[in-house]
Order: C-alpha cells, then structure tokens, then sequence
C-alpha cells in the first residue's frame, strides 16, 4: 500500500501530523505569527494543517505550503477553499529542498518532516535559506525520552536526548524563544486517532484492494507503539529566531 495514501488515511481525524493537540498548535501560532500579518511557509506541508489554521486564524497571513503528495495538495486546497482562504494559500508540488521564492518569508514551518532533508540540522538549513531578518523558524522532530534499546534504534532510526538536541540547535546558531515536549497524552491520542483511523477504513472497505494492507500497516504500527517506543521516544516543537544577524 501507498505510504502516502496510508499517511492521509491515518491522519482522518487527526491532521496535524505530530503528537500535538489543537491548543497547542493555536498556541504556538499565536507567538509565531506576533503581527498578524506575516508571510508564512511549511516545508512539507502535507495536507496544509497547519497553514489552514494559521489563515484562519489571522486574516492578515498570507501562505505557501510545499509537498510532492499529489493527494495532500489536493485535499488542502480544497480545505482552504471551503474555510474561505484559498486566495492566501499558494501550494506547490515539488521537493521541499528543491523549492526556491523569490521573497523571504517571515515565518518557516517544518514540523514532523526532517527526514525530508536528512535531519535536523538540514532542515534548519533548508529554513534558514527562507527566511526573513528577524524572523521565526517553528520545527518539530523527534527524540530519546530516555535509552532506546538496538532494536528501537533500527525502526526510528538515530536521535539524541533532548538536552543533546537543544544543544545542537543552540550551536547551528539558533536561540530557542519558546519550546513544547509533547506528553503522553497528547502521544496517545495521536497513536490511537493514527492506528483506529486506518483500522478504521480498512474495516469499512472490505472490497477495496488496500484493505487487507491498511490493517496490517495499523497494526503493525499499533505494537511497535505500545510494545517499542510509548515513553521512550519524545517530540519538541520549537520556536527558534537567529542568534546573530
């Protein structure tokens, strides 16, 4: 089955493809987006969750989202068009590390996509080339909550403690302003909305020729979970400006 089409799916009544609940998006928007009417762009925008809230919210933003899903753009579009904020959003179907605008913009989203670019770091990187003096970088990724057995390694593949990570963006020349390590709360709904949604469809579908697939995919997914990584591996979203001009 088609990683992406497992990805729209799994995320039906969950967008914000992060362990992220809505008030906490909200929230990290609101300090992000300070004037209200920044130029915003999300390097791996996927179905534009973030982007739609942000236009909603702020009627002065303006937006460009960035994605190779066909589908996801799609399905954006057609969101914004329905909460009335089409004319603000401009999406574009390309790599994300490829995309290049003629204008800066004041706010740079990344959140759950550095392994678009190879990391953390590399995103920074890719953000930094978009953004605007003064301006804010708003990233997610994940990290070690506490010691990841071989095995957990191998799935998820190489992160370090928060402590590390926050270094390691400190020393890329970035001063975080504002910072949010989800909790298992927040975790948890977005593993059960991820694995019950697909389960979900595939219990609905029956006929179609992903069904089969799509209910193993969740429940593959559903053990690594609870038997691998639930309270082991973190995720910190950030807000980050430029140490130095």
């Amino acid at each position: 089955m088609d990683r992406r089409r497992i990805s729209r799916i799994a995320h039906t009544h969950h967008p914000v493809a992060a362990p992220l609940d809505d008030a906490t998006v909200r929230r990290l928007l609101g300090r992000s987006l300070r004037r209200g009417d920044e130029r915003v762009l999300d390097l791996g925008c996927g179905e534009g969750a973030w982007l739609l809230r942000a236009l909603g919210d702020h009627p002065g933003v303006t937006a460009d989202g960035v994605d190779l899903d066909t589908g996801a753009l799609e399905k954006a579009a057609h969101e914004a068009a329905a909460l009335g904020v089409g004319d603000r959003l401009t999406l574009h179907e390309r790599d994300a590390g490829d995309f290049t605008s003629p204008h800066p913009f004041d706010v740079v989203l990344s959140v759950g996509a550095a392994h678009a670019f190879g990391g953390l770091l590399p995103t920074l990187a890719a953000a930094r080339a978009h953004l605007a003096p003064g301006g804010t970088v708003l990233v997610g990724d994940g990290f070690w909550e506490r010691e990841p057995t071989p095995e957990l390694v191998d799935v998820l593949g190489e992160y370090e403690d928060l402590a590390s990570t926050v270094d390691r963006i400190v020393a890329d020349g970035w001063t975080p302003v504002l910072a949010h390590v989800s909790s298992i709360r927040e975790w948890d709904e977005y593993e059960w909305s991820w694995t019950g949604s697909l389960a979900e469809w595939a219990l609905d579908h029956p006929a179609d020729p992903d069904s089969g697939a799509a209910l193993e995919a969740a429940a593959v997914h559903r053990a690594e979970w609870l038997h691998g990584y639930r309270g082991t591996f973190g995720f910190v979203t950030l807000l980050l400006r430029r140490t130095t001009a």
